[in-house]
This record gives structure tokens, C-alpha cells and sequence, in this order.
């Protein structure tokens, strides 16, 4: 046995491998534990040099390798390395890494998770996906093929992802008898372009995979080489700073409600992205800016917590009941706060089959926020292989790196990536697949540029009649306006909305009742999810722009709208009025409403005070038919 201590494993189905010894796992939580990729470009050798790695430190599981050299003997292949890792069928068929395959082995110093990531250009999303919480990088250049273009593309990847710590094995040296003056043109080549991405990697290893020469000790056919072995720079590395130390940040994912046995709880659950909170902490919730404090942590077959840190799955109580919505960020108070935003400047890399453009709209996955998302401007375009950049390009082709603006409807809570980097990461779904990815680099501001753009435009071009606004009041003895009853689901706002239409017709209004179900049923199929209600309510404000621009008085429900609901249908209505009916709990932080009314109020009543108000704000006026 060697100071790799064996660890069993069991196959999940994509090659991922994972510990299943009990004493192991509870060793594993009291000692320090690091994540290193391997990428690289195909057949440069990743997959061989993990595979040899775990087989010359004794970490397979007994007769693990055996079992492989028959298989291959009995298919009449050539044994590989890679078989150990490459579990999938279609992977050892084709000869490449699809999916990405994790493996643990310890050293005395450390635990660690070796993850091989996949280094054709076709799978780069599984790769961005496997790096992703990477504390360190090997990257693999096959010294008979030299640099390749993924060779770049990769130690680019690394740099934007965050991954400081790189070392670079340059594989296969025994195809090239070992030569030093090929190693160290390799070293040349690829040293100059990291250093125009300013990344200085830790050192360059001459290494045979297949031989097992510099992986777990030094080769004796490089006695030219006198630096570190591979697991030797792999202990040299250093652990990142705990994410404990830095702000608190609580990403929401969802806000669970008990009803049963007189449990009235409202658990905000989540991860810890970084940070820690403890009962008792005062908290601000992004981008909404309301306040609480934590009351109770809760979390599932466990002792009472008092306190919880970075990594931990929990859920919070608060102290004083406020509204808020999965995807907000959850900061204390007397923390740097997160980012609130609706214009992001990002480096980011597009894997997409069609490219990105402008003019159409994305889902934007940052955190556990959804939302859609628009190409607001291309700063410069950058070769990834070549780092040359690219100026006055329309748009983002498929494997470029970009610097550009993403613009929001609504703001969003964020951190820029220098700051945190785990709520600075982004994707981008294009028809509901992931299409490319990056990070925040700066907050451009909390307005909305989008909706002005598209208001300007909208006004640009749109052909207005002959009959004015003025000619309309006259006529019809009405200022247009539109009306929002708001609350949440059985306060009876819908009740409210559909009578107060039948008065004012009956009264010879002209009068529209716009459903919920209406504008789904009608315009809206498939936007119906919570990361789309953006798009919904941007909908909702153009139907009501136009109604309205006619001269009608228009009515409609909507549920539970926050504060940047309400300002968003305020601007798209424009020149209109809007007033604002709630009925129920009053949940608006900012907005002030125009009437409020307690749940299962009396209709006749309300009407009238409805009506009372309208004629008081002059939308309804006294007329001749």
C-alpha cells in the first residue's frame, strides 16, 4: 500500500466515480480538500494520465485494473489507461471524454477530486461545467503535436473561469525519444501566449503518461529534467481562501409555507454561496431591499443549528414576515452588499449552434435567478486561439469569446467576479439549451436602457391616427387609463375587477376587462414559468399601451407584482395613467398605491369607492352621447 490510500468505488452511470467507504467520507470532512481539472486538447492524453496516476498509487479498487486489460483483450483491443475513466459506451467507442468523470485519492497532505473534463471542441460546455469549482488546472499538450488551437482555447477558459493555479504537462515524450529541445520549445511557445492572458503557471512537466514517467516519480529517461513530479506540484498547490471568509451571500432557490398541525413557518431555503449567518443577524434581501432578521435555521434531520457557512444547504425563519421571491439574494446587513443591476458588462464564451444576437430574447441563469435577457452591445470579439480581438462585429459566433452588455427587463442581484466569484457566474439558454456562459465583470447600472431603447423605437415607428387623445376624452367623456388590482391568489381582486367593469359599462363607459387567463390563453403560451414573468409583464404593458392609446379605461389582475412589476407597466402605458387597486396584504416596499382594500371586501362597496376615485383623478367626466 502506498501513502495513496485505495478508495473504493461505484460507477453513476457517466463515468463519475465516488467514494463509498464510510470511515473514509468521515476522514475526508476533518482534512483539507482540493479540486484540480485536467484539460486539454483531444487525444493529448488527459484521461491516460489520470487513469495512470490512480493505477501507480495503488487507488484502484482490487483487480479494477485486470478487469480492463481483459475486457480489452477479450474485444481484441489495446489496453488504455483511459478505459478507466471513459465508463461510457459511446466514449471508449469514439476514442474521446463526453461527459466529465470525477475520482478522489489522498496524499498525506490533502484529499482530492480529480475531474477530467472533455477537450473536444464539440463537448467545451462540459469542460466550462466540470472547471467551474476548479481550484487548480492541468493542462495536457501532446509534445508531438505541439500547441493546438484548444490548447489556447483551453488556458483561456481557465483564466476567465478564475483557476490562477495551472500546470502544464506536456505528454507523450517518449514519441518524441524525450527530447529536450522539444520540451522546451513547447515551454516557449505556450509560456508567451499565457502571459498574454496573465497567467504564469506553476511550472511545465515533462511527462509520459502511458510509461508513467513524471506522474508519481521522476523518469529515468529525462535526467535532463530536475523539477517536481506531477503528484509534487499537485501538494505544492495552494488552497483557495475560504469562501467563509468572505460576504454572506444566500442565493434563494424557493420559499416553502406549512400548514399542517398549526405550523406556520415561511422556510427560505438555499445554499451558502459564501460567508456565514447566525441567528439573531440582520438581513437584506436583493434587489427588493427589504429587511428582516433571522429568526430560526432549519434544516433536515439535524441538530438545532444556530449557525450556518458556506456550502451548507439550509433554510432561514424571519423574524418579521416580509414578501419575497425565489431567485433574490439574501445579504446581511452589515455586509458588502450584492450588485443590484439591469445592465451587465460580461466576458463570457458562446457555445450556441445559432448566434448570439441582438433583438432576441435569452434566459439568463445567474445564481438561482431566471430571467430574460437581450445582446444590448459586442464591445470586442476575441480569437481564443489566437488573441487577436475583433472589432465591429453584429454578433457572436459559435466558439467566440466576447466582451458585451446583457441587458434586463427588471434589476437582478449579482456580485462582479473579483469580488465573489460563485454569484458573478452566468449562463445562457437559447430554446432551452445552455449556449454559452461566462462572468459578470462590472454593474452598468440599475435602470432599465432596454426599455427605454425599446419605448423610443416603439415610438419611432409607430403610425398614430389622425384622431388625438384630447378627441377621444371628448367624445367618449373618459380619460384612458389603465387599472391594476393586485394581491395574492383568493383575496378576491378578480371579484373586484370584473364588477367595476359591468358598472362603468353599464354606465356607458368604454371599458375592457383583461384577464389573466386571457392574455395566457391568447398571447402568452409557454411564458408562464416564474423566470419569464419578466417577458409576461413586458406583454401585458404593450397590449395596455394600445388600449389605452384608444381611449379606453382598461382593467385588469395581476398576482403578487412587486415594486419593478408596477414601474414597468408605469412606463410601457405611458402617456396613460395607471392606478393601482391592492387588495389584501400590502406587499409594495416603494410603490404607493392609489386604493387600498382589505381581502373579501365588500363589492359594492369598493366599487363605489373605486368610482369615487376615478372621478376625483378626472377619468371619468361628465359627457353628451
Amino acid at each position: 500500500m502506498t501513502e495513496f490510500e485505495f478508495m473504493d468505488w461505484k460507477s453513476e452511470g457517466s463515468g463519475v466515480v465516488e467514494s463509498t467507504r464510510s470511515e473514509i467520507d468521515q476522514t475526508r470532512h476533518n482534512r483539507e480538500r482540493m479540486d484540480i481539472v485536467v484539460v486539454g486538447h483531444v487525444d493529448h492524453g488527459k484521461s491516460t494520465l489520470i487513469g495512470r496516476l490512480l493505477a501507480d498509487t495503488g487507488s484502484l479498487p482490487k483487480g479494477k485494473l485486470d478487469q480492463v486489460k481483459a475486457t480489452c483483450e477479450k474485444n481484441a483491443k489495446p489496453f488504455e489507461y483511459a478505459f478507466l475513466l471513459d465508463a461510457l459506451k459511446d466514449e471508449q467507442s469514439q476514442g474521446i471524454t463526453i461527459d466529465t468523470a470525477r475520482c478522489f485519492f489522498k496524499t498525506k497532505k490533502r484529499d482530492y477530486i480529480i475531474i477530467d473534463a472533455p477537450g473536444h471542441i464539440e463537448f467545451l460546455k462540459n469542460m466550462i461545467t466540470g472547471a467551474a469549482r476548479a481550484e487548480a488546472a492541468i493542462l495536457v499538450i501532446d509534445a508531438k503535436e505541439g500547441v493546438q488551437e484548444n490548447s489556447r482555447r483551453h488556458g483561456y477558459m481557465m483564466s476567465m473561469l478564475g483557476i490562477k493555479q495551472l500546470v502544464v504537462c506536456v505528454n507523450k515524450m517518449d514519441l518524441v525519444n524525450y527530447s529536450e529541445d522539444i520540451f522546451n520549445n513547447i515551454v516557449a511557445e505556450y509560456t508567451e501566449f499565457l502571459g498574454r492572458i496573465k497567467m504564469k503557471p506553476e511550472t511545465f512537466i515533462p511527462i509520459s503518461a502511458r510509461e508513467g514517467d513524471g506522474l508519481a516519480q521522476k523518469s529515468k529517461h529525462m535526467a535532463w529534467y530536475t523539477g517536481k513530479t506531477v503528484l509534487e506540484v499537485m501538494d505544492h498547490f495552494k488552497k483557495e481562501a475560504s469562501e467563509l471568509n468572505k460576504p454572506f451571500r444566500f442565493p434563494i432557490q424557493d420559499i416553502y409555507k406549512f400548514t399542517n398541525f398549526d405550523d406556520d413557518r415561511r422556510i427560505i431555503a438555499g445554499r451558502v454561496e459564501s460567508g456565514s449567518i447566525s441567528v439573531g443577524d440582520d438581513v437584506i434581501f436583493f434587489p427588493s431591499g427589504k429587511i428582516s432578521k433571522v429568526a430560526s435555521l432549519e434544516s433536515f434531520n439535524t441538530p438545532v443549528k444556530k449557525q450556518a457557512q458556506a456550502g451548507e444547504a439550509v433554510g432561514f425563519t424571519l423574524s418579521t414576515q416580509i414578501y419575497i421571491r425565489p431567485g433574490e439574494m439574501m445579504c446581511k446587513t452589515n455586509d458588502l452588499p450584492a450588485q443590484v443591476t439591469s445592465q451587465i458588462r460580461v466576458s463570457m464564451f458562446w457555445l450556441g449552434r445559432r448566434p448570439l444576437v441582438k433583438g432576441k430574447q435569452y434566459k439568463l441563469k445567474i445564481s438561482t435567478m431566471r430571467t430574460s435577457v437581450w445582446l444590448g452591445e459586442i464591445n470586442h470579439i476575441l480569437d481564443a486561439s489566437e488573441l487577436s480581438t475583433v472589432n465591429n462585429k453584429t454578433q457572436v459566433d459559435r466558439h467566440d469569446v466576447a466582451e458585451c452588455v446583457l441587458h434586463t427587463l427588471k434589476p437582478i442581484a449579482l456580485d462582479i467576479a473579483e469580488n465573489i466569484a460563485a454569484t458573478s457566474r452566468f449562463v445562457i439558454v437559447d430554446d432551452y439549451e445552455i449556449a454559452g456562459g461566462g462572468i459578470v465583470l462590472e454593474a452598468l447600472g440599475k435602470e432599465s436602457q432596454l426599455l427605454q431603447n425599446h419605448i423610443s423605437e416603439r415610438d419611432r415607428n409607430w403610425d398614430r391616427s389622425q384622431i388625438t387623445p384630447g378627441m377621444r376624452e371628448g367624445k367618449n367623456g373618459q380619460r384612458s387609463t389603465m387599472i391594476v388590482f393586485a394581491g395574492s391568489s383568493g383575496v378576491g381582486k378578480r371579484r373586484l375587477a370584473k364588477a367595476l367593469e359591468e358598472e362603468l359599462f353599464r354606465a356607458g363607459r368604454q371599458v375592457y376587462y383583461l384577464g389573466l387567463s386571457n392574455t395566457f390563453s391568447a398571447l402568452d403560451r409557454g411564458v408562464t414559468e416564474q423566470g419569464e414573468r419578466d417577458e409576461y409583464l413586458r406583454r401585458l404593458g404593450e397590449i395596455s399601451h394600445m388600449f389605452t392609446d384608444a381611449g379606453l379605461i382598461l382593467i385588469t389582475t395581476l398576482p403578487d407584482p412587486d415594486d419593478d412589476d408596477i414601474e414597468i407597466l408605469k412606463t410601457l402605458n405611458a402617456p396613460a395613467d395607471l392606478i393601482l387597486v391592492n387588495v389584501g396584504e400590502n406587499r409594495f416596499q416603494k410603490i404607493k398605491t392609489d386604493a387600498d382594500f382589505p381581502s373579501g371586501v365588500s363589492v359594492e362597496s369598493a366599487v363605489a369607492d373605486i368610482q369615487a376615485l376615478l372621478q376625483k383623478r378626472n377619468v371619468l367626466m361628465e359627457y353628451y352621447l
